[in-house]
C-alpha cells in the first residue's frame, strides 16, 4: 500500500524523473538513502513502469492527431488476435483501446498530414477486413498529460497501480543527472 512519501515520490517523478536523487529526496522530505530505497521498491512493484523523454510532435512534423473508431462484425479470437497484432505493428499508432458500447476499438495515431493518414489507413485495410471505420482529426489539443492524479484516494487498492513514470525533456543546456544510489562505490548508477 502506498503511503504519503510514496505518493510524493511518484508525483515528483512523473513531473520530472530526470531529477537527481538528492533533488527528489529534498522535495519529498526524506534523506537520499531512504528515498532511493523507496524508488527501487516502487519500480520493482511496477508502480513505475519506465522513464522516457516526451517529444514535441509538432517539431517532429507529426502534428496531426487522428482518432480512428473501428466497429467490427468479427468477434472471434483468431480475428481479434490478428487485428491487435496488425494495429500495434504500426509506429504511427500511439494509443489503442478496446471499448464497450457502439465502437469496438479506438486507435489514436500521429501523422504529418492527411496524406500520411490515408497511407496508414490503406496499409491497415490491406492487411485486415474491417466492418466500419470512422476517422476524426483533432482541431486543437486542449489538454494532454501523462501525470496521473495521486490524491488521497490513489493507491488505496491492494493491487499495484498501473502508473507510468516518464522522463520529460530537460530544458536546453541542462544535462540530465542519472539516479545514483547514495554512497555507492565507484558512482554505481541506480537501475532505470
Amino acid at each position: 500500500m502506498l503511503d504519503e512519501f510514496d505518493r510524493k515520490i511518484l508525483a515528483t517523478l512523473q513531473v520530472d524523473s530526470s531529477l537527481s536523487m538528492q533533488e527528489v529526496a529534498d522535495r519529498v522530505g526524506l534523506s537520499s538513502t531512504p528515498c532511493w530505497r523507496r524508488i527501487q521498491k516502487l519500480e520493482s512493484a511496477g508502480y513505475i513502469k519506465r522513464r522516457v523523454a516526451l517529444l514535441d510532435a509538432e517539431m517532429l512534423d507529426l502534428g496531426v492527431s487522428v482518432f480512428i473508431a473501428v466497429r467490427t462484425n468479427q468477434h472471434n479470437a483468431e480475428w481479434v488476435q490478428r487485428f491487435r497484432k496488425i494495429v500495434v505493428s504500426f509506429p504511427e499508432v500511439v494509443d489503442f483501446y478496446r471499448l464497450s458500447g457502439d465502437v469496438d476499438y479506438l486507435i489514436r495515431a500521429v501523422v504529418s498530414d492527411i496524406r500520411a493518414y490515408d497511407e496508414l489507413y490503406q496499409r491497415l485495410i490491406a492487411r485486415i477486413d474491417l466492418h466500419d471505420v470512422s476517422s476524426m482529426f483533432t482541431m486543437e489539443q486542449i489538454k494532454s498529460t501523462t501525470e496521473l492524479p495521486l490524491g488521497a484516494s490513489a493507491g488505496r487498492a491492494e493491487r499495484p497501480a498501473r502508473a507510468t513514470g516518464v522522463r520529460p525533456a530537460r530544458p536546453a543546456g541542462k544535462a540530465a543527472a542519472p539516479l545514483r544510489r547514495p554512497g555507492a562505490p565507484g558512482g554505481e548508477t541506480a537501475r532505470r
